[in-house]
């Protein structure tokens, strides 16, 4: 079972949700960039949550299916279709063995993923298949997608082989089936092109002037064309602290707002490093970080502070949710009937 890849698309990575345990060994945590549309594209084909699949930035691959399958397909629209006919996102997807499936321009977002029932079988390194790219570690062959490659998959679990059963059974002569039912738009973050995103004071946020406190908060940055997995680097108003200080360099993570001498922000992403030396200026709410993740270079960004027990909440909010959304697509995935409402939670 396995997908062969036509076209490889701008830079299309095996993700999952990353590798814990080994940052005190210099190794990033890594993963998926908006791990909320990985989880659910999972959840959707009936994955274990962490399951691979494959995130897609910008221009999507183009992919044969050699064996029948169960996908699906969320995060930004790269307008994808398979055998030239258009598919639809945030639901369950079955496609014929033989179908191609295609992405073409970025209508919106940045990233898109491709989950596929079983998962995708790139081998384990230092407990995790997503691909670091700095390190050449996960992935398939410790590289993006390239032409010509297979994707090896698992085996799908019962509850994907019932529905994609169900599904075969409507697909008639066309050359992929999706479901009625799909995930409602209220249930998604809150993704758009210039978000304003909530965070909360970093550790030296007291040391920067108070000019430069209040301009982050009143102020868009520009997303630069340098931005990638390890960081988004901003252009705006510049940044300083009140008086030059020496820095040691401490812990970060996903989220981490540093101000480099410069005086231009950058945010750390999915493949930051493990420690920083610049200051830490603000930390990025974790709920929102799905929703920076949909952010292209080119958009702008503004932030609003909120304080660290209102993040705490929105994350275990967030995570109350998924775990509802979860349950809610287990229950369809078992109803015999596959055209039926919107998905609640």
């Amino acid at each position: 079972m396995s997908l062969h890849v036509l076209q490889p698309g701008l830079f299309t990575t095996v993700q999952d949700k990353g590798r814990a345990g080994f940052q005190k060994y210099g190794v990033p945590v890594g993963g998926a960039m908006d791990a909320f549309a990985l989880r659910t594209a999972n959840a959707l084909v009936g994955n274990a949550e962490d399951a691979a699949a494959l995130e897609m930035t910008l221009t999507g691959p183009a992919l044969r299916f050699d064996t029948d399958a169960l996908i699906a397909i969320c995060g930004g629209d790269l307008s994808p279709s398979i055998d030239g006919d258009a598919v639809p996102a945030w639901r369950p997807v079955y496609v014929k063995r033989g179908g191609t499936l295609r992405f073409g321009g970025c209508r919106s977002g940045c990233r898109a993923y491709l989950a596929v029932a079983g998962g995708i079988a790139a081998p384990r390194v230092l407990g995790g298949r997503g691909l670091y790219l700095r390190a050449g570690i996960g992935g398939l062959h410790g590289r993006p997608l390239q032409r010509g490659d297979t994707l090896p998959l698992g085996p799908a679990g019962d509850r994907a082989r019932r529905l994609a059963a169900r599904l075969a059974a409507a697909c008639g002569r066309r050359p992929f089936a999706a479901t009625g039912w799909f995930i409602r738009r209220e249930a998604l973050p809150p993704y758009r092109e210039d978000p304003v995103l909530r965070y909360v004071p970093g550790r030296e946020y007291d040391a920067f002037s108070a000019d430069s406190r209040t301009r982050f908060g009143c102020s868009r940055f520009l997303v630069t064309s340098r931005s990638d997995r390890m960081g988004y680097r901003l252009d705006g108003p510049l940044l300083a602290l009140s008086e030059p200080a020496d820095s040691i360099s401490e812990p970060v993570t996903a989220g981490t707002v540093q101000v480099p001498p410069d005086g231009r922000p950058i945010i750390l992403m999915a493949d930051r490093q493990t420690t920083g030396g610049y200051p830490k200026l603000a930390q990025i709410a974790e709920v929102d970080l799905p929703v920076l993740a949909q952010v292209k270079p080119g958009d702008t960004l503004a932030f609003r502070q909120i304080s660290r027990a209102e993040a705490e909440t929105l994350l275990l909010q967030r995570e109350a949710e998924l775990r509802k959304l979860a349950l809610s697509i287990e229950l369809k995935q078992n109803e015999g009937e596959v055209h039926s409402c919107i998905l609640s939670t």
